[in-house]
């Protein structure tokens, strides 16, 4: 047989460990001292014991024990009640803050987008080599690649290339009637 001491300490273990799993009433394993001995089970478990033997005790015409297993039932109905209303309790409490939770992702992601819309009209209103300072942009250096590339001016017609020369003729004519030049620009005598 058991020591009373060892059985005070039991005693003290098993309350401390009951109120640290609080929320767990609902699948704990109890041992439930009814008149008839011991019951042990889960609350739903030890409610269908005492009703059960309730209705036994009623079968067998004992009103007493009738009413006596029905009010252990009792307890365990308001206990497990309670715990399903803290259960309860905190479900909804989970699925508020998932709500909000999820309220706040989605004004950010507006907020997101609204400031990209805004930056895309932004850069899509300024001609393309002109780049206006954003915020921060103070420390960044200038590359090569981010400066305008200077404008080409347009080709010109490449000059008609002299046709061979013939001593016969002369290698081009001078315009409006002028003598035509040799090959040192200086007039020659007609020969």
């Amino acid at each position: 047989m058991k020591s009373s001491r060892s059985r005070s300490r039991s005693k003290g273990n098993r309350n401390r460990s009951q109120g640290n799993q609080g929320g767990n009433v609902v699948n704990r394993v109890f041992d439930s001292s009814g008149p008839e001995g011991k019951v042990r089970g889960t609350p739903q478990q030890i409610i269908e014991k005492y009703n059960q033997l309730a209705r036994d005790a009623q079968l067998s015409n004992d009103r007493v024990a009738a009413e006596n297993f029905q009010q252990h039932a009792e307890h365990y109905t308001r206990l497990l009640s309670e715990a399903q209303r803290e259960i309860d309790a905190r479900r909804e409490e989970q699925e508020r803050q998932n709500r909000e939770r999820q309220a706040e992702r989605d004004r950010e992601r507006a907020e997101r987008q609204e400031r990209e819309a805004s930056q895309a009209a932004e850069q899509h209103a300024q001609p393309e080599g002109d780049v206006a300072p954003q915020e921060g942009d103070s420390n960044l250096v200038e590359t090569p690649e981010s400066q305008p590339k200077p404008k080409r001016s347009p080709r010109r017609k490449p000059r008609p290339k002299p046709e061979a020369q013939s001593d016969a003729a002369p290698s081009h004519a001078a315009p409006d009637g002028d003598a035509p030049t040799g090959g040192d620009d200086t007039p020659k005598a007609a020969e």
